[in-house]
């Protein structure tokens, strides 16, 4: 695309036959959906959000000088962290529901953790297990969905047919079962959020799968592509160096707005006791607390802040996506 702009010269307007000399410069693609993308507000509030987001949750532990399980105690009004096993004093209590002060902010939780700590890293296994979700759906939703589209016939009808059968896989029902099973394997709580991860991504792969497909079906009889045929590139180089780098807007802004909504979903599932377990914080975990309802009335400042972090951050992902959604469009004039 051509803009056309003034040559200026130590600060004075050049001009020749009192008219002012006009140059063409050239805008290439990717300049012009970053400059759509610059001039989007919400887009840029949501990158504000984003980046808040991740510096809190994974640069935050490192200046926290609590750990993530770490459970405090409290004698004669003296805090402390050892363990209560060591002590046999009637005193000694758990400090638990304790409201925010100086030295805890978001004050403690049921278990006498640091809410705040607890936030901090609750926010990386959320954003973490959003990115590897939506990492898997891309990756088996690209290549299923690239040969589906570039080869047609039989090929698109059974990778086609697998996908209706994902489509129609109740989701909650298989969590649930998987959850059961991996309580009566014994499998640690460590391997169980690699799990979730794997069985996200593995049942939502098939809406990236056939977006990619439905877009190859278009791409793959234009110029460009017999041009490639022509001089002999072999299938897979048609597909993922011509076909798939023009998914890759589309792609982009599927994964964006797909982030949120792992997030959402992990959060759902861990609220229902089936998605992160504990020790592990994760914001969903967190703010499952107010099953218990004198939490839920009167220890507001144990479940909001993790409620408010899940809501700013899926509402930051949903700014950003609709951001590169009216950038990449090529009809948006603004």
């Amino acid at each position: 695309m051509l803009e056309k702009s003034k040559i200026d010269i130590n600060d004075e307007q050049v001009t020749s036959n009192d008219r002012e000399i006009v140059v063409d410069k050239i805008i290439t693609p990717g300049q012009l959906v970053m400059k759509r993308f610059v001039r989007n507000k919400l887009a840029i509030i949501g990158i504000v959000i984003l980046v808040s987001m991740f510096l809190i949750s994974f640069i935050g532990p490192f200046f926290s000088p609590y750990g993530e399980y770490e459970i405090f105690f409290q004698k004669d009004g003296v805090e402390f962290t050892e363990d209560i096993e060591n002590y046999d004093d009637e005193n000694i209590k758990v400090l638990i529901k304790a409201p925010p002060s100086s030295k805890h902010w978001l004050g403690t939780d049921r278990d006498g953790r640091d809410t705040f700590t607890r936030l901090m890293y609750g926010g990386r296994i959320s954003l973490v297990i959003g990115f590897v979700v939506v990492a898997i759906e891309l990756f088996l939703g690209v290549i299923l969905g690239g040969i589906a589209g570039y080869f047609g016939g039989k090929t698109d009808n059974i990778i086609m047919r697998i996908v209706d059968i994902f489509f129609c896989i109740p989701f909650l029902p298989i969590v649930l079962i998987l959850s059961s099973a991996l309580i009566t394997l014994e499998v640690p709580g460590s391997q169980k959020i690699y799990y979730l991860m794997l069985v996200l991504g593995i049942l939502g792969w098939a809406s990236v799968a056939r977006l990619v497909r439905g877009q190859i079906l278009s791409l793959r009889e234009q110029e460009f592509m017999i041009a490639t045929e022509a001089i002999g590139l072999k299938p897979r180089k048609r597909i993922f160096k011509h076909l798939i780098p023009n998914v890759m807007p589309q792609l982009i802004v599927l994964a964006t707005l797909g982030v949120g909504g792992i997030i959402l979903t992990e959060s759902a599932l861990s609220f229902l006791g089936f998605g992160v377990p504990f020790p592990f914080a994760s914001w969903g975990n967190m703010v499952s607390a107010v099953t218990d309802p004198i939490i839920l009335k009167k220890y507001l400042y144990i479940w909001i802040p993790p409620g408010i972090c899940i809501l700013a951050t899926v509402m930051g992902f949903n700014f950003v996506g609709d951001g590169l959604r009216d950038a990449f469009d090529p009809k948006m004039r603004r």
